[in-house]
């Protein structure tokens, strides 16, 4: 007899494992299998935990074997980004200041992965301290796009995408502070999800920007990366901003259609989208009017201040969050002559150009006499922001925008440029600003042939009408 063939989608692997129909053992081999295929010319993982993750897909097998259920993400594959915490395995964040250092505890979302069944199969590269758009300021060399490995994969959870993407692993979970799981997402052509800011807990995610940081999962089909909310979201009591109501259901709202609701198309959106990925997002209103949608123009004045805002608001955040490595408590240790010696010389030496670039614009943001011109200005326009949104909320039920104004880019074409780099956020740095969700569906191929994607926005909860409609763009894709 033949044997059953291994599902591809996280849902369908979950099943099997769980019927009996496969084991999680197989499916966990025909991932590694695919990374020892790949993985040296994509460089998606600074660690793959095969031994660990083949003990954790037999333990799988053996709960099902003893009429048990190992949860709804049953023998699945996960790649977690390497900035959230995992008991005794390192966690880097792709700098060398924490070489070495193996956490004591795992990450709220990591423990709730294994209480669903999930099996970790390694930590997924970014740029150090989820710093960049590009997955190139990583002091473990870059990632590259499986699409086209002369391009880069988006940033800063560009390994988790990839890895999405190359068939790695099923599902894959970053951080988004400012566009890290939306943008390389869309340059990978995988879903990417950006909750409201708390619905997932930041417990053993190694904060970069405490009050825009939130984890994500990638996925292949929309109704995988509901899955995945779905479990690892919910209330937190080891996380203060932890929404306290239960988190809504998903996978329910997907097969709702979109008849009778309000799609917005920002009038002032800021320009710089290439025509092509300006292309696909008129056919995704096209597909959502022919699918029953009302198009509505609305206005969020403030969207164009986004970007400036952001980068004063978040390397403030990281000045502050980053002043902990200082070679005593963490990873790298810099002998020097005295104590204040030690702290530069292994903050010299341990963070990278761009980390230490964002360290003193925050500083500097922070300081005596400066503190209210530039940090205290942008918390004002972070709240006009939020303000100019639920505006638009009113008249839309959601947003419509590109999500990255390019397809990917040729790694080394933007590092010598800070500024065109940061401009690849553009369109997804407001909403973490707000607080709100977003998500990015693949929608066709521009330039090159490469994935465009499009981005879905909504009010504060909005996760269901969210996915509601980006389920509705795959069915049209497909």
């Amino acid at each position: 007899m033949a044997a059953t063939p291994i599902p591809i989608t996280a849902a369908g692997i979950a099943d099997a494992v769980r019927d009996g129909s496969v084991s999680a053992s197989d499916v966990l081999e025909r991932h590694l299998d695919a990374i020892g295929a790949r993985e040296h010319e994509i460089h998606a993982f600074n660690l793959v935990t095969s031994d660990a993750a083949r003990a954790a897909a037999a333990a799988i097998d053996a709960a099902v074997a003893a009429g048990h259920d190992p949860g709804p993400l049953a023998g699945v594959p996960v790649a977690l980004k390497d900035n959230m915490c995992t008991r005794g395995v390192a966690t880097t964040c792709s700098s060398k200041i924490l070489d070495g250092w193996r956490p004591p505890y795992d990450a709220t979302v990591v423990r709730r992965l294994a209480d669903a069944g999930a099996v970790v199969i390694g930590k997924t590269n970014l740029d150090e301290f989820a710093m960049g758009s590009s997955t190139e300021n990583s002091a473990f060399g870059p990632t590259r796009n499986p699409h086209d490995t002369s391009r880069v994969p988006g940033g800063s959870s560009g390994g988790s995408a990839a890895a999405v993407a190359a068939g790695f692993a099923p599902l894959g979970f970053g951080s988004d502070t400012g566009g890290s799981i939306r943008q390389p997402a869309a340059l990978c052509g995988v879903v990417g999800v950006k909750p409201t800011y708390g619905a997932v807990s930041r417990y053993g995610l190694v904060a970069f920007a405490s009050s825009l940081d939130q984890i994500g999962p990638f996925s292949t089909t929309v109704a995988d990366a509901a899955l995945a909310l779905e479990v690892i979201a919910g209330h937190d009591p080891m996380d203060s901003t932890s929404i306290p109501e239960p988190f809504p259901g998903l996978r329910d709202a997907l097969d709702r259609g979109v008849e009778g609701l309000r799609v917005g198309r920002i009038t002032d959106l800021p320009a710089g989208a290439d025509p092509d990925v300006v292309e696909r997002l008129e056919a995704a209103f096209d597909a959502l009017g022919a699918a029953g949608a009302k198009v509505v123009d609305v206005e969020v004045p403030a969207f164009t201040y986004g970007l400036t805002a952001y980068y004063l608001i978040a390397p403030a955040e990281a000045s502050s969050n980053l002043a902990r490595y200082d070679g005593v408590r963490y990873g790298l240790r810099v002998d020097a002559s005295d104590t204040n010696a030690m702290y530069m010389a292994t903050r010299h030496e341990g963070f990278g150009a761009e980390v230490k670039r964002r360290i003193m614009l925050g500083t500097y943001a922070l300081s005596a006499g400066y503190y209210d011109a530039y940090y205290g200005k942008a918390l004002r326009v972070r709240r006009l922001i939020s303000d100019d949104f639920a505006r638009a909320y009113e008249h839309a039920d959601v947003l419509l925008t590109p999500t990255s104004p390019t397809v990917a880019f040729p790694v080394g074409a933007k590092t010598d440029n800070p500024l065109a780099m940061y401009l690849c956020d553009t369109y997804t740095i407001p909403t973490n600003l707000s607080g709100h969700p977003g998500m990015s569906v693949p929608f066709g191929t521009g330039a090159d042939d490469l994935p465009v994607g499009v981005q879905v926005l909504a009010s504060t909860r909005g996760e269901p009408t969210m996915f509601q409609v980006a389920a509705e763009l795959e069915r049209a894709m497909d």
